[in-house]
């Protein structure tokens, strides 16, 4: 049973809602908001609420304004295809050679921390976006693999190998539109010696490799190093080293084309591949390389240290002779 002190509570609580409602200007709910007694703790107080007969739901007189925002004029819609028409036509992009995106003029590269602005650059104004290169699925190559070489010259100083008791430059050598590509790291003594990639007993174990493995003539195929120098002691290239060397190699990367780089070792792969991934991770499938297939793989100097690995280069070899063969 509700309890008169409950009832109080009710009807105190009502009567405040009420009159919230009044002060927002609701003037008539058909219930007499002064009936309220002032004393709710005390006796029972009654209210009498003079709702209309012929009202069953509570009226409201005061007027609530509209809150509905105003409608908003529209622009027109946009034709079709005009945000396409706007922008830069792709016809007015210049090609670039292949060997001229690897190894730019001297003139034409842009200093680190240059002094130039953003608008100095080729004539472009500062608020237009620089200009973007495209470089054709198939090189326009305009040079020969003997130009190349006449321009690394034989006593090249471009890196600090030449003065850390190399011998000579050793040049790429073989067919120079051969199908099949190996790449190595760098000559060893006897390359140093000899001036010719892969001489020496890791490059006999690489010639089995390609005549008796691939049964392939190895002048048949085109060899090379990523640097042409001879590293102390026979040392990985260091990367200053490897980034003047490069270009040119990918300069005769494009004269040749060839349709699979065999890269030999880790150092030729990650600089190749441009990763950081081991060669045991990378080997044994084909990679894109400037649609390219490269087949990472150990090098022959690996295997004379472990001869249980020639049987993972022999099933990447058959991948490449499976490849080449389907072509």
């Amino acid at each position: 049973m509700t309890t008169e002190n409950e009832l109080g509570e009710v009807i105190r609580d009502l009567t405040e809602h009420l009159q919230y409602l009044k002060e927002l200007g609701v003037s008539g709910l058909g219930v007499e908001l002064d009936a309220a007694a002032p004393d709710l703790a005390g006796a029972p107080v009654r209210i009498e609420p003079s709702i209309s007969p012929a009202t069953t739901k509570p009226h409201f007189t005061s007027e609530i304004p509209d809150l509905k925002p105003q409608s908003q004029s529209r622009p027109a819609p946009r034709p079709a295809g005009s945000r396409l028409a706007e922008l830069p036509s792709l016809k007015t992009r210049k090609p670039t050679n292949f060997f001229d995106k690897y190894n730019p003029r001297e003139e034409e590269r842009e200093p680190l921390g240059g002094s130039q602005g953003a608008g100095d650059r080729s004539g472009e104004r500062a608020d237009q976006p620089p200009s973007i290169t495209v470089v054709p699925e198939h090189a326009d190559v305009t040079e020969t693999i003997g130009e190349i070489h006449a321009e690394i010259g034989p006593a090249c100083t471009r890196c600090k190998l030449c003065e850390l008791g190399r011998t000579q430059v050793v040049n790429s050598v073989g067919n120079y539109n051969a199908d099949l590509m190996f790449c190595g790291e760098a000559p060893g003594a006897d390359e140093d010696r000899l001036g010719e990639p892969f001489v020496g007993r890791a490059g006999q174990l690489l010639t089995d490799i390609i005549e008796k493995g691939l049964e392939i003539p190895r002048k048949d195929v085109f060899i090379g190093n990523i640097n042409r120098c001879r590293p102390p002691g026979n040392r990985a290239p260091e990367e200053d080293e490897s980034s003047v060397c490069k270009p040119f190699l990918m300069r005769e990367i494009a004269v040749v084309r060839p349709k699979v780089i065999v890269t030999l070792g880790a150092t030729a792969t990650q600089n190749l591949l441009e990763t950081r991934t081991p060669i045991g991770k990378l080997r044994g499938k084909f990679h894109d390389f400037m649609g390219t297939r490269v087949m990472p793989t150990f090098h022959p100097a690996y295997l004379l240290r472990d001869p249980n690995k020639k049987r993972e280069v022999w099933e990447d070899m058959k991948l490449v002779r499976e490849y080449l063969r389907s072509k």
